[in-house]
């Protein structure tokens, strides 16, 4: 896989995956622009990036609940390197975790503004960024968008109601519009949906029938898979990478189960 010349955003890019998939842009020669609200960790991330050989990085800062800051990201990245070839939405999160609440609280006593913030961030965002750099893939005849989704749009939960109800959202009605909108203009649109993720501990704790949680480059490569000349017939779709997780009879949490039944199980 090689990504020189082309050049890719990257939401949440100062951590996690979105960082991970930056890097690994610019290391196969793809320039890429990094976009997060922790202006000071962006751009150490950055300047790490442009130290290495291979492709050039930008930061950004963007909150990606903000329309204008949005468009702000698509018009610097055309500014500094002429096109958009891909477009990655990993900036998100559970609200209920990243805002600390939830816990024993049940999903009716949830400030309703703590799941505003979840949706806004997980679905608004990464309609916002199609919606604003669709203009640019229009012109250029061209473009990939790949939306994150989760085991948990296709599970549900009983406390991370943002979380699971936004990226079931991404995994079949947004990227299967994008994709129909996009086969005018040459455009992709490919739902990528992990299971349990290393990227905190406690996903170690998730089932999976292959027994572990996947590391977060496992995760990255099909992205870049997906992105790469082999990778081009894939359309429309959303890609369960979860280790078997959505196979295994579940669907509860373990809090739900010992509510419902009075114990502790593990499916």
């Amino acid at each position: 896989m090689e990504f020189k010349g082309k050049t890719a955003i990257s939401t949440g890019a100062a951590s996690g995956m979105g960082l991970l998939f930056a890097q690994n842009w610019a290391e196969l020669g793809g320039n890429v622009v990094m976009c997060d609200v922790n202006e000071e960790v962006l751009m150490e991330k950055v300047r790490e990036i442009n130290e290495k050989d291979g492709g050039r990085a930008i930061g950004v800062i963007c909150d990606v609940r903000d329309y204008a800051q949005v468009c702000n990201a698509r018009d610097k990245a055309v500014e500094e390197f002429g096109s958009i070839d891909v477009m990655a939405n990993f900036a998100g999160g559970t609200a209920t975790r990243i805002k600390g609440t939830g816990g024993g609280t049940e999903f009716p006593d949830i400030p309703i503004d703590i799941y505003d913030w979840g949706i806004d961030v997980n679905l608004k965002g990464p309609f916002y960024f199609a919606h604003a750099v669709l203009k640019q893939m229009r012109e250029q005849e061209s473009g990939l968008i790949i939306n994150i989704g989760s085991i948990s749009g296709a599970e549900g939960t009983d406390i991370g109601m943002d979380y699971s109800t936004s990226k079931a959202g991404l995994m079949f009605g947004l990227t299967k519009s994008i994709a129909q909108y996009g086969a005018m203009y040459n455009v992709r649109c490919v739902c990528v949906s992990p299971g349990p993720v290393l990227t905190r501990e406690n996903m170690a704790q998730m089932q999976t029938l292959l027994g572990r949680a996947a590391a977060p480059q496992e995760i990255i490569d099909l992205c870049l898979f997906i992105a790469s000349d082999k990778g081009q017939f894939i359309n429309g779709e959303n890609i369960m990478i979860d280790g078997g997780r959505n196979a295994m009879k579940k669907g509860m949490s373990n809090r739900l189960k010992e509510k419902l039944y009075g114990e502790k199980v593990s499916w």
